[in-house]
């Protein structure tokens, strides 16, 4: 089951009408080479240009592409939005796809989780704050990224396809 979280503009943080999806524990994750194995699994649908860290303790958030994120060791809190918005228990195994726009930190230590980041395409990616200035050009930047063309677990028969296909359209 895919959880959909609707995270809209806060005035500081643009958000998306697209939902993040949380795909709680979608991956098995291998006792050795963990990162390798998420790194593989998304880059089997062109989910790549990918990284291997924790997740920043401040509200971040990007503008040209989507983001996903794959778990494979430790748990934490993360949130969604901007100070107000949800708090998600995130633990080895999820998977968490983020609309471009949509804030993002950690709210334990950088290193509590272990993750492996990539995004549809592997396109670039850049780093917004919240901070004065940043929009409206990121607000412009954020309506021109493309949907992808796969979903980063399951390809073109995924989740996120059929999900962000209906909501594209409404």
């Amino acid at each position: 089951m895919v959880q959909e979280i609707y995270i809209r503009d806060d005035g500081i943080f643009p958000g998306n009408s697209l939902p993040a999806l949380l795909y709680k524990q979608a991956l098995d994750i291998p006792l050795i080479f963990a990162a390798a194995y998420v790194q593989s699994q998304f880059a089997e649908h062109n989910w790549t240009n990918s990284w291997d860290a924790g997740i920043f303790t401040f509200h971040h958030y990007h503008s040209i592409t989507h983001e996903v994120l794959g778990i494979y060791s430790g748990k934490a809190q993360a949130q969604l939005g901007g100070d107000h918005g949800p708090v998600l228990i995130l633990e080895k195994g999820d998977v968490l796809v983020i609309p471009a726009g949509v804030a993002h930190r950690n709210l334990n230590e950088k290193n509590a989780i272990a993750v492996v980041g990539a995004y549809p395409e592997g396109m670039d990616y850049d780093m917004n704050y919240g901070k004065p200035g940043e929009r409206p050009d990121a607000d412009r930047r954020i309506a021109q990224v493309p949907m992808p063309e796969n979903d980063p677990l399951s390809g073109r028969t995924g989740e996120l396809i059929r999900t962000w296909s209906i909501k594209q359209w409404l």
